[in-house]
């Protein structure tokens, strides 16, 4: 029996198989603005607000600036839909990049988590405001580091023995002070998105400085 719980812009789904996960996929397409999630049987719609396209975007654009700025090789693949049926286990991030394994991965459009790596870096928005924990299901997938926003706060997640642990230091930019990025986001807000990445990428460059 499917059991459907409403909470404002998500719809929580039980007793899913996973054929019908990956039906529910087919039917909705890759043209929508719903994100899911899937554990084991339960399963998340969520359609974000505007409030969250707005961070998910700012942040994504900043790990692009930095990246730019220290000159490092990178790759996004958005909301792609990532999933291994042998873990029960299928999600869409906000936003997630390659790194460490973007040589793997570079110019590729046809990437399976059954032959490839995991995104070496996933960025979540207002995850307190999920109805689905969405940790174990990164966990089962492997990605190696999260960032979470939530009410003005970024934190850094890093996955040790399959648990993620709270950490100061990105692996993916351990020279820099990255929970710094959401104050920057704020003081220069009002003056609009190149304001916001004009300020990211001085404050790297002075980063970079005191190194």
């Amino acid at each position: 029996m499917i059991v459907v719980a409403n909470r404002a812009n998500r719809v929580m789904l039980y007793n899913i198989s996973w054929q019908q996960f990956e039906n529910l996929l087919q039917d909705l397409g890759e043209s929508r603005a719903a994100r899911v999630a899937y554990d084991d049987g339960t399963l998340e719609i969520m359609t974000p607000l505007p409030e969250h396209e707005y961070y998910k975007k700012a942040i994504s654009n900043g790990i692009e600036d930095i990246a730019e700025e220290l000159d490092l090789d990178y790759e996004s693949f958005g909301s792609t839909t990532w999933k291994r049926e042998s873990k029960m286990a299928g999600l869409e991030p906000d936003d997630c990049f390659y790194f460490q394994n973007e040589a793997l991965v570079r110019g590729r459009l046809d990437l399976d988590l059954l032959r490839d790596p995991p995104p070496d870096l996933a960025l979540e928005i207002d995850i307190t405001s999920k109805s689905l924990d969405r940790f174990p299901i990164y966990a089962r997938l492997g990605v190696p580091e999260i960032w979470c926003y939530d009410s003005g706060e970024l934190k850094i997640y890093l996955l040790q023995n399959g648990e993620y642990l709270e950490s100061e230091k990105s692996l993916v930019f351990p020279s820099l002070e990255i929970r710094e990025l959401p104050k920057l986001i704020e003081q220069n807000r009002a003056n609009g998105r190149r304001a916001i990445r004009t300020a990211v990428r001085e404050w790297v460059r002075e980063e970079i400085k005191k190194v």
